[in-house]
């Protein structure tokens, strides 16, 4: 029988309900208080740069102080647009050594406290997502200038040996992302393997899987929304590229291309009541509210609220949608101790159809369908997650802090939402629909402790971590499945199955790690060497209906990890490297397969390695690499008529990937890059197809994005946005390909105010020329393509009260 499930909803209404109070009855004096964070339309040209902290203390009306011998001799790079006063000082200061402090309407700029500039000495793993200990927002206000590395906590891009990228809450606005897919489209090395308004997530990094179950939440496995992950409510959207099983732990999913972490807002020092209003095609409008305060006298509490509500028609034929979320997000910050709790409730329902994916019966692959064209168009569904997550850090003293974390999430699904394709597909796009009736349910509780010591051996700096995770995760479906005929282009209205009214038992898994990290810092912290290993235990059971365990996994395995940064020629130019290991779960072999006998094999080791270079100028990074990874996968050895089976096949992808942010010149902005890959199929059964490109892995893609604040008008922005992806095969043979595509988004906004209160008005579309396309590959092991998005329009106001 399962469990009773737990309800966080009445946190976050209760504390909604906390915060609309204060937003209403908070005095006048109290709401002036606010100047400091309120945009100023700015245009400050290269100039010294005590000149220039002057000019913006005058026109913000702050209080500013600053040692003279500390801005002597620097000069600050030229800012332009519509900035806060911190994002502002944030760009005057890039680059100069220098860290502002801003409390109202004072600020103080000193030198930048290495411990929070360079990470190393005082990384905190849990309080992380607190304003003060995030790393600041990189120029331009895209990314960060620093992301969350597992169980090192937050570093630098400059101190990191990895590529790494983190999207601030900026960009999400800006861009009008709803979804963690919306956002890592920026990524050059991150293309999706479902077709676009699929109920379902999935991500495809470096030529390598990573499904929507192995999203983090601060570094915590199986606690994140599932299908999509509502953006509202986060300040961060963090990649770092390739496995990491060291820093991170193996996912529940068993992704090795890359960790996407989620970090959630907090309330910032000066109080927040934000309301955004949005509509999409077909008629699809959105109402989003955003509130945040602290309390005490040193406004140690603090209290962030998000919340929003979505209905109405899609970009697909009589498919309609409504999405409901809610999330609160309280957080503590004391002298010694630091702690958070985080509570969301996210439902997403569908009517009227969903999208298909594609599996070809032919090589004569027939042209991609309009994205409009509905092949479902009966189907509909319910997912619907909620979470509960707390965290804590605790300084023990100055070199040793303590930190936990514990969350619980339930997660139930009902409908078609996947499983849902248009199969056997011949030269005219006739083709057989499978569909596929489920209920089931993916609850999850995951834990992580630890302890972080620093101290100094003979001139050498360590920062010893350990760290202790544990996620258990118990799963049930049922399932009723149908088929019938239909053509791509011109599909018939399907009679869908029923959908089962209970979901059984089905399967636990339980993930548990120990690792063990050290990180040496020689020469003043310009080489930092990073060594460490992780012990993970996987253990899967599998049940019948009636509850007997069915099957039985439980084996283990050690991933060691080795990584360097050096800075020879100072802080602005990092040569890095890397050797990382991966961890998926082994494949078992049924006895009716192996000759009578069953055989579990261990859990596939993939590694990395890596060789880059990124340097940066202050307000422009750039990161280029070089990598191979190579991932065992289960192929069919020996006679062909009486096979056995191996662990020795491999996919193997080379690249070089190039990525780019920040501003270029005054007022213009960039973001994306190029990645050039060369996956490979090495090791396959019988040898049939090795050297074969792999599935998914296209020679070419790339994204590049620019903004511009436009001289005729101030606070206007434009902005651009080019998507492209080579060809690539569906198949390991080699013999079902798919043609390269090209996307051009396009958008445009405007800062001003509206009747005194400060308003950003967006207009954003994506696809602009309506090509239709297969996007990529769904599976390596089946040759199922997906579909690119259908052209659309956003549209949205913000106003902050």
């Amino acid at each position: 029988m399962r469990r009773a499930r737990f309800t966080p909803a009445p946190l976050a209404l209760a504390a909604a309900a906390v915060v609309l109070n204060l937003a209403t009855t908070l005095p006048v004096q109290a709401q002036a208080s606010t100047t400091a964070a309120a945009p100023l339309t700015l245009d400050l040209p290269a100039q010294p740069l005590g000149q220039a902290l002057n000019e913006l203390a005058r026109r913000a009306d702050l209080q500013l102080s600053f040692a003279a011998e500390a801005v002597a001799g620097k000069t600050a790079p030229a800012v332009s647009g519509r900035l806060t006063p911190a994002q502002a000082l944030d760009r005057l200061l890039a680059g100069s050594g220098l860290a502002a402090t801003v409390d109202g309407q004072r600020v103080v700029v000193k030198p930048a406290d290495a411990s929070r500039e360079q990470a190393l000495p005082a990384v905190k793993a849990s309080a992380g997502a607190l304003p003060g200990d995030l790393p600041a927002a990189h120029a331009g206000g895209q990314v960060a200038r620093g992301a969350r590395v597992g169980a090192l906590g937050n570093l630098s891009v400059m101190d990191t040996p990895f590529s790494t990228v983190a999207y601030t809450a900026e960009l999400i606005a800006q861009q009008q992302a709803r979804t963690v897919a919306e956002v890592l489209v920026n990524d050059p090395a991150t293309r999706f393997t479902t077709s676009a308004g699929h109920a379902y997530e999935n991500f495809r990094v470096r030529g390598f899987d990573v499904n929507a179950g192995d999203l983090a939440i601060e570094g915590l496995y199986g606690l994140a929304p599932v299908g999509h992950s509502p953006v509202e409510y986060l300040e961060r959207v963090e990649l770092l590229k390739g496995p990491s099983a060291l820093f991170s732990g193996m996912p529940p999913g068993g992704g090795v291309g890359g960790v996407v972490n989620l970090v959630p807002k907090r309330a910032g020092d000066d109080p927040l009541t934000r309301v955004t209003f949005g509509l999409q095609s077909e008629s699809q409008a959105e109402l989003a509210l955003d509130l945040g305060r602290r309390f005490g006298d040193q406004k140690q509490w603090g209290l962030r609220v998000n919340t929003a509500y979505a209905d109405g028609d899609t970009t697909l034929d009589e498919q309609s949608k409504k999405r409901e979320f809610l999330s609160a997000a309280l957080d503590y910050r004391g002298e010694a101790l630091t702690a958070t709790l985080d509570a969301y409730t996210s439902t997403e329902k569908f009517d009227g159809g969903t999208p298909a994916m594609y599996w070809f019966a032919t090589t004569d692959i027939p042209g991609a369908p309009d994205p409009s064209t509905n092949q479902f168009r009966n189907g509909w569904g319910e997912l619907e997650s909620k979470a509960v997550i707390a965290r804590a850090e605790y300084a023990i003293n100055t070199q040793l802090d303590a930190f936990a974390g514990i969350g619980k999430r339930d997660h139930d699904y009902a409908g078609f939402i996947n499983g849902t394709h248009a199969r056997q597909i011949d030269a005219d796009g006739n083709y057989t629909g499978r569909m596929v009736g489920q209920r089931g349910y993916s609850d999850a509780s995951s834990a992580e402790a630890g302890l972080r010591g620093r101290f100094a051996t003979a001139g050498v700096k360590h920062e010893l971590v350990l760290h202790a995770t544990r996620l258990k995760q118990e799963e049930g479906s049922a399932v009723n499945m149908g088929s019938f005929s239909s053509n791509i282009y011109d599909p018939v209205t399907p009679t869908m199955v029923a959908v089962p009214g209970t979901a059984p038992k089905t399967g636990e898994t339980t993930l548990k790690s120990l690792a063990l990290v050290d990180t040496l810092s020689f020469l003043d912290d310009r080489l930092r060497l990073t060594l460490g290993a992780r012990h993970q235990g996987v253990e899967t059971k599998s049940f019948s209906t009636a509850g007997a365990v069915t099957a039985h996994y439980d084996e283990s395995a050690l991933t060691p990890a080795v990584a360097v940064v050096a800075k020879p020629w100072g802080k602005d130019v990092s040569l890095y490297a890397n050797y990382v290991q991966g961890l998926s779960k082994g494949d078992t072999v049924s006895a009716a397969l192996n000759n009578g006998v069953e055989k579990t094999f261990a859990p596939y080791k993939t590694e990395q390695k890596e060789l880059g270079v990124k340097w940066t100028t202050g307000s422009f990074t750039n990161t280029v690499s070089l990598f191979e990874i190579g991932k065992p996968v289960l192929v069919t050895t020996g006679d062909s008529d009486n096979p056995t089976y191996s662990d020795d096949g491999e996919k193997r992808v080379r690249g070089v990937e190039w990525s780019s942010f920040g501003e270029l010149v005054r007022g213009v902005r960039v973001l994306g890059g190029i990645s050039y890959n060369q996956g490979k199929l090495t090791k396959t059964a019988y040898g049939q197809d090795d050297g074969n490109d792999a599935v998914g892995a296209p020679r070419w893609q790339g994204n590049l994005g620019a903004e511009w604040d436009t001289p005729w008008l101030q606070g206007l922005t434009l902005s651009t946005r080019l998507s492209a992806t080579g060809k690539q095969y569906l198949d390991a043979a080699n013999t079902q390909q798919i043609p390269g595509w090209s996307q051009i988004d396009v958008g445009a906004r405007y800062a001003t105010e509206l009747m005194g209160r400060q308003t950003q008005w967006r207009l954003g579309v994506n696809n602009l020329f309506d090509r239709h396309y297969y996007a990529g590959s769904f599976s390596d092991s089946t040759p199922i393509a997906t579909l690119g998005p259908k052209r659309s329009v956003a549209a949205s106001v913000t106003v902050d009260f």
